[in-house]
C-alpha cells in the first residue's frame, strides 16, 4: 500500500489542528499532557499507543463504539493489519437504520477530537491500536450478531445441546475469552466450539481464542442484552410515563430515611461505646460481633455493617485500645467510638447527613457485599480489605448521573437503569450487572439520595458541578428543604408515653433524651417516661421542679397527674443517700436509712464500714457502689468533693483515632487549563524549533553545543543579537524537562537570555547554565 493509500498522518494532522482543538484533545485525554510532550509528533506517538487508547476508551459510549469499529473494519486493508483511509459516507452507510445519520457523523467528529481517527472527511484513517479502546477484541457490533434481535439470540440459545450451553455458561460467568484447539478455522466441525462459531454465538480472534459476543452473555446471566439493532441510546422510560409522587413528597421521604439513619448511626455508636467489638486478626470486624451489634441495637445485621463502614470511613470508629477499658476487657484491639464522633454527635441532622452521605461517595468500599462468600466460602467480614474497590465511587456517580437524565419525579425501573449504563459504559457492562445497581440503589435510598425509584432533591445537589464550597453550601440547603421542620413540643399521655411529632429541636432533643427512653422511632418518634429515666435525669443534675416546668413548657397536652406524681416520687427518694470519693464514702442525713443500708446485702459486698450515725465508707469505686445501692432498692446520688451533684451518665469507651482519614484521589491527572495552554505553547515552540532551518556553513558558525552557558555559547547569542538573526535553543528547566525553542534574542545579561519567541511573540528567560545547545538559524 503506498503512502498516499495510508493518508495523512496523525502528527501532520496535529501540527495542523488549531490550539484549541489541540486543547479539548489534551483535556479529554489528560494522560498525553504528562510528562509534557516535545512537540507534536511525539504527542502523536503517544496518542497511538494501546495504553493510552484503551485509557480513553472508557468515556466512550455504545455508539463511539460502534463509528470506531466501522472505521476500523472499512479502513481495514488488503494485508488486514494495515489502516486504510475510508470515509464519512460509507460509515455512515453502513450504520444506517441503527442510528440517525447525523448522530453518526457527530460520533465521528467525537473521534477525531480525541485522535482516535483523523483525517478529512473522505480520507479517515484510525490508528494500528484503535482496537484498543474497544471494550472487546472482536467487532461486535458489526460482527454477523449485530442485527440479530435478543428473542432471535435467546431462541438460538434456547436450541443448543447441554455441552454447547455448559460451555458458553462458563464464558459468562467468568472472562469472555477463551482458548480451545477448535477454534482453527479448519478444526473439526462437529466440536462444540466449532458449531458455536458457526451459528455466531462465539467470535474467533484467532486459531486457538474466541470470545463470547456480550450480548449472548447478557441474556446468559439474565441481564437486559444490548439492543445492537438499535444503537440509539436506550429511554429510561417512555414518553407516557408520569410521576407517582410530586417533587416534594419524593424529598420528603428522603428526609425520614435521612433522620432514620441518623438516629440509627447514633445508636450503633452507643452500643460500641458501651461494648466494644474485638478486631479480628485480619483487622475485620467479625461476624459473630456484627450479630451481637444487630441484636444489641434492635437493627437489621445489613443495616448495621453499612452504617459500621461509613463511621470507620469517617474515622468516627476505629480499632485501639478503649478507654475506659470495657468490664470484659481482655487486652486486645477493639473497635470503639473515637473522640472525633461527640463533635458529630452535636452537629446538626443536615451536617450529619452529609458527613454521611460524603463518605459513601468518595468511600472505596462495597458495604453490600458483607456477608456473602469469599473465594474460599467464607462469609466476607466488615471493615475487611477483601471489600476494597477504586472503582466503587465512580461507579455510584456514573449510577446516580444516569439516573438524573430521566424525567424530575419519574421512577426509572431498574432493568431499563442497567440498560441505559451498558449503553453509557460499555467498557465496564460486567461491573454494572443487575445485582450490583440494585445493590447501589438500595444503598441510595437509605441514605435519601434516591426515594421512590426517583433521584432526589439532594441526590441532584450531590452530585452537581462547581466549587467544592459552593457545592457543599448547595447539598445543605437542599437537605435542609427535605428535613421536616424541628419541632419544640411533644404530646403527652397518661400512660407516660411521649408523642414528638418530627424531628425535635437540639435543644429539646437533649432535654427528651435524657427523662425519657425512645420506644419508636420515625417521623413521629415515641418515648416512654419511667423511673429508671427519671433518675438517669436527677443524676445528671436536673430538679424535680425543672423536670416538671420542662414537660409544662412543651407539651401541647395538659401535663398528667400520674407523671407529676412518678417525677415528685422518685425525687423524693433521689439523693437521700450521697456517694464521694473516699475510694468512696457514704453519708445520709437520715440515720435510719443509713442503718438500713448496713444491714443490706449490699453493705456485706462493699465492705462498707460506718464511721458515724450518717456516714460510711467503702474501697469499692464509686461507680460500683451506687450500681449496688440501687440494686438494693435505695436511690443514691454521685457528688464531688464540694457536695455538688455529678452526672454519672456512662459516656462510653473512646479510641484515638490511629489513622488518617484518607482523601479521595482522582482517577488520571488533573491539569488546570492554564497548565494545559502552557503544553500547547511548549509543542508549538518545539515544533518550529523542529522545522527551523540552520543557517549556512559558509556565512554563519558551525552549532555550539555547550554546557552550563559556555563561552561559546554566549558568544554566538551575541552574535545573533548584532546580525538580529533568531536562535534554536535547547534548555532544561528547573524540573528537569527538556524543551527547544526558536527565539529572537533581546538581551544578554546577569546569566540570563530574555528572547522573544518567534511563534507567540511572548517575552521568555533563559537561564544561561540551562541551556544546552544554541544553533544560528537563518534570517
Amino acid at each position: 500500500m503506498s503512502a498516499d493509500d495510508q493518508g495523512v498522518s496523525l502528527a501532520d494532522d496535529l501540527a495542523l489542528r488549531s490550539d484549541d482543538d489541540l486543547f479539548e484533545l489534551l483535556a479529554a485525554r489528560p494522560d498525553l499532557a504528562s510528562p509534557p510532550p516535545a512537540g507534536t509528533g511525539v504527542l502523536a506517538s503517544r496518542a497511538l499507543a494501546a495504553p493510552s487508547s484503551a485509557l480513553v476508551g472508557e468515556d466512550l459510549d455504545l455508539l463511539d463504539i460502534a463509528v470506531l469499529e466501522q472505521v476500523i473494519a472499512l479502513g481495514t486493508g488488503s494485508a488486514g493489519r494495515i489502516p486504510a483511509p475510508t470515509s464519512i459516507d460509507a460509515v455512515v452507510a453502513a450504520l444506517s437504520g441503527r442510528a440517525d445519520d447525523d448522530e453518526i457523523i457527530a460520533r465521528v467528529h467525537h473521534l477525531r477530537t480525541r485522535a482516535l481517527v483523523w483525517g478529512p472527511d473522505d480520507a479517515i484513517v484510525s490508528g494500528a491500536h484503535a482496537s484498543a479502546a474497544l471494550p472487546w477484541r472482536a467487532h461486535h457490533l458489526t460482527g454477523p450478531l449485530a442485527r440479530h434481535s435478543a428473542q432471535e439470540l435467546q431462541s438460538r440459545l434456547d436450541d443448543l445441546d447441554e455441552r454447547e450451553r455448559s460451555l458458553l455458561d462458563t464464558l459468562s460467568r467468568g472472562p469472555a475469552l477463551g482458548r480451545s484447539r477448535d477454534a482453527a478455522p479448519d478444526a473439526d466441525p462437529n466440536q462444540p466450539v466449532a458449531r458455536l462459531i458457526a451459528q455466531g454465538l462465539l467470535a474467533r480472534i484467532d486459531a486457538q481464542t474466541v470470545e463470547l459476543p456480550p450480548m449472548v452473555g447478557q441474556l446468559l446471566r439474565g441481564e437486559p442484552p444490548l439492543h445492537t439493532t438499535d444503537l440509539r441510546a436506550p429511554a429510561l422510560h417512555d414518553a407516557t410515563a408520569k410521576k407517582r409522587f410530586s417533587h416534594s413528597a419524593i424529598d420528603a421521604a428522603a428526609g425520614g430515611e435521612a433522620i432514620e439513619l441518623v438516629r440509627h448511626t447514633s445508636t450503633v455508636i452507643r452500643v460500641l461505646g458501651a461494648t466494644p467489638a474485638t478486631v479480628l486478626r485480619s483487622g475485620a470486624l467479625g461476624v459473630r460481633e456484627l450479630r451481637r451489634l444487630a441484636k444489641v441495637s434492635g437493627l437489621e445485621q445489613q443495616r448495621v455493617a453499612f452504617i459500621v463502614e461509613l463511621l470507620a470511613y469517617l474515622r468516627l470508629i476505629d480499632a485501639g485500645f478503649p478507654d475506659p477499658p470495657p468490664a470484659n476487657d481482655n487486652g486486645e484491639l477493639a473497635f470503639a467510638p473515637t473522640a472525633t464522633v461527640d463533635g458529630w454527635l452535636h452537629h446538626s441532622p443536615d451536617r450529619q447527613w452529609a458527613a454521611l452521605l460524603g463518605a459513601w461517595l468518595e468511600m472505596p468500599r462495597r458495604a453490600w457485599q458483607i456477608g456473602e462468600p469469599d473465594r474460599d466460602g467464607n462469609a466476607l467480614a466488615a471493615l475487611s480489605g477483601e471489600l476494597h474497590d477504586a472503582y466503587a465511587p465512580r461507579q455510584r456517580r456514573a449510577i446516580l448521573d444516569t439516573l438524573a437524565t430521566a424525567t424530575r419525579s419519574v421512577p426509572v425501573d431498574t432493568d431499563a437503569l442497567v440498560s441505559a449504563l451498558h449503553w453509557r459504559h460499555p467498557r465496564q457492562m460486567r461491573r454494572y450487572s443487575r445485582r450490583v445497581v440494585e445493590q447501589t440503589l438500595r444503598e441510595a435510598r437509605e441514605l435519601g439520595v434516591v426515594a421512590h425509584g426517583a433521584l432526589t432533591g439532594v441526590g441532584r445537589a450531590a452530585i452537581g458541578p462547581g466549587e467544592p464550597a459552593d457545592a457543599e453550601s448547595r447539598l445543605l440547603s437542599a437537605m435542609r428543604l427535605a428535613l421536616p421542620e424541628p419541632v419544640d413540643h411533644f404530646l403527652t399521655q397518661a400512660d407516660l408515653t411521649l408523642t414528638v411529632p418530627g424531628p425535635m429541636t437540639p435543644e429539646l432533643a437533649e432535654q427528651v433524651d435524657l427523662v425519657a427512653d425512645l420506644e419508636s422511632g420515625g417521623a413521629a418518634s415515641v418515648y416512654r417516661v419511667s423511673e429508671n429515666s427519671v433518675r438517669r435525669a436527677l443524676d445528671a443534675g436536673r430538679t424535680s421542679s425543672e423536670l416538671l416546668t420542662m414537660f409544662t413548657a412543651h407539651s401541647s397536652t395538659p401535663v398528667p397527674q400520674s407523671l407529676t406524681y412518678l417525677i415528685e416520687d422518685v425525687a423524693r427518694k433521689h439523693g437521700q443517700l450521697r456517694v464521694g470519693v473516699a475510694a468512696a464514702f457514704v453519708r445520709c442525713e437520715d440515720a435510719a436509712t443509713l442503718a438500713a443500708v448496713m444491714r443490706s446485702n449490699a453493705a456485706e459486698h462493699l465492705a462498707l464500714r460506718a464511721l458515724a450515725p450518717t456516714v460510711a465508707v467503702s474501697q469499692a469505686e464509686v461507680r460500683d457502689v451506687i450500681d449496688r445501692l440501687r440494686e438494693a432498692g435505695f436511690a443514691p446520688a454521685g457528688e464531688d468533693s464540694t457536695g455538688t451533684l455529678v452526672d454519672l451518665r456512662e459516656r462510653g469507651a473512646r479510641v484515638g483515632v490511629t489513622r488518617a482519614r484518607r482523601q479521595p484521589q482522582s482517577r488520571r491527572p488533573a491539569a488546570s487549563p492554564d497548565q494545559l495552554r502552557s503544553v500547547i505553547s511548549r509543542m508549538r515552540s518545539a515544533d518550529r524549533a523542529a522545522s527551523a532551518r540552520p543557517a549556512a556553513a559558509d556565512t554563519s558558525p558551525a552549532p555550539v553545543r555547550a554546557s552550563g552557558g559556555g563561552e561559546s555559547a554566549t558568544a554566538l547569542i551575541q552574535l545573533a543579537l548584532r546580525v538580529n538573526r533568531r536562535l534554536r535553543v535547547d534548555y532544561v528547566d528547573a524540573q528537569g524537562s527538556a524543551s527547544r525553542h526558536v527565539v529572537t534574542p533581546r538581551t544578554l545579561g546577569a546569566g540570563q537570555l530574555i528572547a522573544v519567541d518567534a511563534g507567540s511573540d511572548e517575552e521568555q528567560r533563559f537561564s544561561l547554565h540551562r541551556i544546552t545547545s544554541v544553533e544560528l538559524l537563518e534570517a
